[in-house]
């Protein structure tokens, strides 16, 4: 199990600025990572009036369940349990979860639990720097006929994480704009597809 507060800034992208930076920061292909990001929630989406988000990520050699809250702006915490291929297998199928810190902190949060079900799954490619201390990170993501960039910094410190981040729109001529989570515009592109 592992706990932390991550704090990141992001931006979403058009493909063309998504492309200038792979181009700039010299991404070779196999530096590429594919994970699936599979979401679940209540009916009366429990966790989204929360601020926060659940989630499994199965990446490409592991998998992990992890629960998002906000705790600030720009900053989450963020408890996250490995699970095996028949725990994610089986949470996918039934909504129990099987992460034993993910399903601690979700009780004292008073989350409905046996009312948690898979409300769909978002792919990500994935890229991940080094970059002036922090992580810098680019997303090509696609879901229920969506296909969206963003460029993302992680960094422990958030006022050296936002002049960073910003110095490098500055940079490459990017225009900052509200950038929703990945949970949030998945869940709008859902609500369009239902009409």
């Amino acid at each position: 199990m592992s706990q932390q507060i991550e704090i990141e800034f992001k931006n979403l992208l058009t493909r063309a600025q998504y492309e200038t930076l792979l181009t700039a920061f010299d991404v070779a292909p196999h530096q590429i990572i594919r994970q699936m990001n599979h979401y679940f929630d209540t009916p009366d989406e429990h966790l989204k009036h929360l601020a926060s988000g659940l989630r499994i990520r199965q990446f490409p050699e592991d998998i992990e369940c992890t629960l998002k809250e906000k705790s600030g702006e720009h900053a989450h915490l963020e408890t996250t349990d490995p699970l095996s291929e028949t725990e994610a297998s089986a949470m996918l199928t039934d909504g129990v979860v099987r992460a034993p810190h993910v399903a601690a902190r979700l009780q004292q949060l008073n989350v409905p639990m046996e009312q948690l079900s898979l409300i769909g799954t978002l792919t990500t490619d994935r890229v991940e720097l080094d970059y002036k201390g922090g992580l810098l990170v680019l997303d090509h993501s696609f879901y229920l006929h969506c296909d969206d960039y963003e460029v993302e910094y992680e960094t422990n410190d958030e006022t050296f994480g936002k002049n960073t981040f910003n110095e490098l729109l500055q940079q490459f001529d990017i225009i900052q704009q509200p950038t929703p989570k990945k949970l949030a515009r998945f869940m709008q592109a859902l609500k369009q597809q239902k009409g």
